[in-house]
């Protein structure tokens, strides 16, 4: 019987596979432009990157963190991220060459590590790493809105619209931005390392 620490099947695991089990149903959602379907993939990819925090969360919390769980979990965070990308490329709500810096990046970045790690060399992610997805997962749930949203405001100016299309678009611009930068930091590093 394999150990609570060695079994794939336990919470964070089971919490990262869900959020690969929602890219389906997020391209079927995306597969309509209208504001219905807009709103619930939203949601579903807001709900996916909360699992993507408590699965980290959970698995340094109760200790049980899989070899299994380290490969998937960055894994499932790209396909996510890209399925949303490029579904929304042929609604003209994002910059086709913008997916594609974000995809070149992460495509470039994944073989350096898979690289340096085959040669026993562990090269420390920067904080960018982390500004980036930040920055990315708000851009792309505004990208998914999309549309005209208000809320409630005052008496004398009953409504505040806020357009979600641009706030996603300024969110990815810094996005693409600390995309470029961080991608050249760790290729930096990495030759840096590799040079010695």
């Amino acid at each position: 019987m394999p150990s609570a620490e060695r079994t794939i099947w336990n919470l964070p695991n089971i919490l990262t596979l869900m959020r690969i089990a929602a890219i389906p149903v997020l391209v079927i959602l995306l597969l309509s432009p209208s504001r219905t379907a807009g709103f619930w993939a939203a949601a579903l990819f807001a709900a996916a990157s909360v699992t993507d925090w408590l699965d980290g969360y959970f698995a340094r919390r109760m200790g049980i963190e899989t070899v299994f769980g380290k490969f998937l979990d960055p894994i499932a965070d790209k396909l996510i991220v890209m399925t949303a990308l490029i579904m929304i490329i042929p609604f003209g709500r994002v910059p086709a060459w913008m997916v594609l810096v974000i995809l070149g990046r992460e495509i470039i970045i994944t073989g350096l590590r898979g690289i340096a790690s085959s040669e026993g060399i562990v090269i420390a992610a920067s904080n960018l790493g982390k500004f980036k997805t930040i920055f990315q997962l708000v851009a792309i749930i505004g990208l998914l809105l999309h549309f005209d949203y208000h809320w409630f405001f005052s008496i004398d100016h009953p409504y505040l619209f806020v357009n979600m299309h641009n706030v996603g678009m300024f969110y990815l611009w810094i996005a693409t931005i600390i995309t470029i930068w961080s991608g050249v930091d760790y290729l930096l590093k990495f030759m840096k390392v590799i040079a010695r």
